[in-house]
């Protein structure tokens, strides 16, 4: 196992007050060194602000490109490798439209936009406007790379350090840790027998795992004055069969991914998660991203996986819908009726669901993909069954669901 981010989150402050980067900075380069010597491999270290129409006091497009380069300099001279600016606000309309100049503007900067929330429930202007994100981002990289600094948020709470989703509740500076976990389920559930006997293994790797990095984690924050926030062990994967979680769910037992029995997979594995003691933050759940983790690659380019099994899988364990690779000419009216589906599973479920899309410019469902980048497995661009609604469904209104 290894640690994907330790993520920082702080209040900038504007101006930015240097001040407060500075201490988090050397919190978080502290808490690096120590689990390093502790035997984890930390892949980079992050920093996530409080969303930025909450801070910054003219929301439009120059002032915002100005201050997300600023931002982005200041993570960058402090050795942050990423930094995320928070969502766009269902209370802040225009802050959904410069979002595509932001990222044009930036290479290591992350943004996110909210759907529902609990208390306001679903605004599909919202739905349209981050759609019309993705639409836009799709066009300023090449294969519609920027999108991946962008994500939906459905019922997201502040606090988890997974990307691009990572956003602070505003108070005091804290700290806290995304595992690349994936390995430890297909670990937990090679030789297993039952169900049952794999899911225990893997809640005692957890628990083991989780201890060291809280202890380490509470130290290193009483240290700086810090808040450790916690452990979102979501078993994130990484594109090699060994660390994959399409890998995990067939040594389960299945012949592939997106075959009848994944869903008891799904669950299964989540339920693990959820069995294991450890301080919690963000998603806790699995992260089933196609772009991302070899086998599911692999089932998505044979046809065996598509956009509407991981939306299902979405409603017994999953973090949502992640680096899904989609047709350039998707319309943005597709595209937000399937974020409508990702925030009504949000909302009646109670529990906090993503999407980030990657439409790519160029290319038909069926398409092989061609990324060159060390974290993406290339597989072929997923078809998305949806067209625009009409109707109830259709018109522009605040939807509110109970949940369960």
């Amino acid at each position: 196992m290894k640690i994907r981010s330790i993520t920082a989150f702080v209040e900038p402050g504007w101006p930015l007050d240097s001040g407060r980067l500075d201490a988090v900075a050397a919190a978080v380069a502290d808490a690096r060194t120590a689990y390093a010597q502790a035997g984890y491999e930390v892949q980079t270290t992050r920093l996530a602000t409080t969303p930025f129409p909450d801070w910054l006091p003219e929301l439009t497009e120059a002032a915002a490109v100005d201050a997300a380069q600023r931002l982005e300099a200041a993570a960058l001279e402090r050795d942050f490798g990423y930094v995320s600016l928070g969502p766009a606000r269902l209370s802040t309309p225009a802050s959904y439209a410069i979002i595509p100049a932001m990222l044009a503007a930036t290479q290591a900067a992350f943004f996110s936009a909210e759907l529902a929330t609990r208390e306001a429930g679903i605004t599909t202007a919202a739905l349209h406007a981050a759609a019309g994100v993705m639409q836009q981002a799709a066009t300023l990289e090449d294969n519609g790379f920027a999108n991946l600094r962008f994500a939906a948020l459905a019922n997201v709470p502040a606090g988890s350090p997974f990307f691009p989703a990572a956003y602070h509740g505003g108070g005091g500076p804290a700290f806290a840790i995304a595992p690349q976990a994936a390995d430890l389920a297909v670990d937990a559930f090679a030789g297993a027998e039952t169900v049952d006997q794999g899911a225990a293994s893997l809640a005692k790797l957890i628990e083991e795992h989780g201890k060291q990095l809280a202890d380490l984690g509470t130290q290193i924050a009483a240290k700086h004055q810090m808040l450790f926030g916690g452990i979102d062990f979501s078993l994130a994967p990484f594109p090699s069969e060994a660390e994959s979680l399409g890998t995990a769910f067939e040594r389960m037992g299945l012949a592939a991914v997106g075959r009848q029995g994944s869903l008891a997979a799904a669950a299964a594995l989540t339920s693990a998660v959820d069995a294991a003691d450890f301080p919690r933050a963000g998603f806790n759940g699995l992260l089933l991203p196609p772009l991302e983790d070899y086998t599911l690659a692999k089932r998505a380019a044979e046809g065996r996986l598509t956009v509407n099994d991981l939306l299902m899988y979405s409603a017994v364990c999953g973090t949502g819908l992640d680096t899904v690779p989609l047709p350039g000419d998707v319309s943005v009216a597709a595209m937000a009726a399937l974020l409508l589906d990702v925030s009504a599973l949000a909302l009646r479920l109670n529990k906090p669901l993503t999407a980030r899309l990657m439409p790519i410019p160029g290319k038909q469902a069926g398409d092989e993909t061609s990324f060159e980048f060390d974290f993406f497995a290339n597989t072929r661009v997923m078809a998305l069954d949806a067209d625009a609604l009409n109707g109830a469904l259709g018109a522009e209104q605040t939807i509110k669901l109970r949940s369960r």
